[in-house]
This record gives C-alpha cells, sequence and structure tokens, in this order.
C-alpha cells in the first residue's frame, strides 16, 4: 500500500498507452496466414463470446476454449507463444512514454487496467510499462467496480483518470465526483464510435491523442468540470 498522495495519475493502457487494435490487426493477418478463414473466422466468433461472458478480452481464454474444438490441430500450440512473445512495446502510442513522465512530474502514476491475469499483465511487462509506472499495476476483470481497492492500495486527494472509453470515464465519474477529472483520448475504436461516445457526458478534458497529454497545464487536472473543459 502506498503513502497517501496529493494527486494519482491513472492510465488506462489498451488504446489509451498501447494500440491494441493495431495488435488486433496483426492477430487477425496471423490467423488468416497460418490457420485459414474458417479458423480465423471461429477464433473470432469464441473471442466475442468469451468477452460478452467475462466483459473482458481473454486472447488465451479464447485460444484455450479453440483448441478443445480441435485438439488435433498442432498449430494452434504455437498461437500462444506468438501472443506471449508478440513485441508490445512496438504498439506504445508515439508520446505515451512522455505522457506518463508529464503525469509524474506532478503526481504518481499507476497503471489501471481490465484484463485476465496472465495476457494482460504480460502485455503490460512486455511493452515496457510495468517499469515506467515503478511496478504500480492494478488489473480488474470491471476496474470501475474496484475503485475502493485502487483507493486502498492509493490513497489520493485526488485522482486523474485518463481512458479511451467513454463509459469507464463515466462510471468513474459518478463514483468519486469532483475528487476525479477525466481525461479522454480519443483513440481506438471505442473513441471513435460517434454512437457510443454521445450515449454519456463529455469529460473533463478531451485530446486526440495521447501525446497531446504532455502538453496540457496540470492546473486543468485540479480545476472543477466546466473550468478544465475550455
Amino acid at each position: 500500500m502506498a503513502a497517501y498522495s496529493d494527486t494519482v495519475f491513472l492510465f488506462d493502457v489498451d488504446n489509451t498507452l498501447l494500440d491494441n487494435d493495431r495488435v488486433q490487426q496483426d492477430l487477425d493477418r496471423h490467423l488468416l496466414g497460418e490457420f485459414g478463414e474458417g479458423a480465423r473466422e471461429r477464433y473470432w466468433r469464441i473471442f466475442e463470446d468469451l468477452r460478452s461472458e467475462l466483459g473482458y478480452a481473454d486472447y488465451l481464454g479464447a485460444l484455450e476454449r479453440y483448441r478443445r474444438e480441435d485438439l488435433h490441430d498442432p498449430r494452434l500450440l504455437r498461437m500462444a507463444s506468438w501472443l506471449v512473445d508478440y513485441p508490445f512495446a512496438e504498439r506504445l502510442y508515439p508520446g505515451a512514454l512522455g505522457a506518463v513522465a508529464h503525469a509524474a512530474r506532478h503526481g504518481r502514476t499507476v497503471i489501471l487496467s481490465d484484463g485476465d491475469a496472465v495476457f494482460q499483465p504480460r502485455k503490460v511487462e512486455r511493452s515496457g510499462l510495468w517499469r515506467a509506472f515503478e511496478d504500480r499495476v492494478l488489473i480488474y476483470v470491471h476496474k470501475e467496480e474496484e475503485l475502493e481497492d485502487v483507493e486502498r492500495f492509493y490513497p489520493a486527494r485526488r485522482y486523474v483518470l485518463i481512458d479511451d472509453k467513454p463509459r469507464i470515464l463515466d462510471a468513474v465519474k459518478k463514483a468519486w465526483g469532483p475528487r476525479v477529472t477525466t481525461v479522454f483520448p480519443r483513440q481506438g475504436h471505442y473513441a471513435r464510435d460517434a454512437g457510443e461516445v454521445a450515449k454519456f457526458p463529455p469529460p473533463d478534458i478531451g485530446i486526440e491523442q495521447i501525446a497531446e497529454f504532455e502538453d496540457l497545464d496540470p492546473a486543468r487536472f485540479m480545476m472543477p468540470s466546466e473550468e478544465a473543459r475550455t
């Protein structure tokens, strides 16, 4: 448990610091090239079914479920190695580490991510983010439901949440109110879904890409919501 901080910056990973859409595109091409169209389509159907069941993306879980359908295809055993050895550091957005460094000059930085207990930590480790955040990494099934745990590990007077999902930003804002400043980088398929974005109130701060975070005046993180949006 960390000491009390004045400000804690909570960074999401997928499509906030790391271009996970690009990772999925690479995986899609690999599936097609190694296993063919039918296998690729079946994997993604299983993946989406599992995401609906669990509430988060489980790439290895989808592979394991697929493997149970076709135990006699030895190529599937190599698929897990491709996933866990993927060069995630090459998929960090330009300016992602600069954004983290900017936040670290004004408070404590923490990863707050959703995901499974194996692949998501591996992604954080392989991307170099675990080191950049100096081991301050929290990964939950539904992070918006674990805010008491976040406060227990990293107590603070104020929080700044940087996340590409409007649903998450809105849920945390409802829970913490004026104690949190929400920052919305418009990256990735969730952020570009106009219908999804329209369902929720605007965040406190919107930026087009994570690299712009480094240019934000830190005073905006402490302002009331209406002022921070200007």
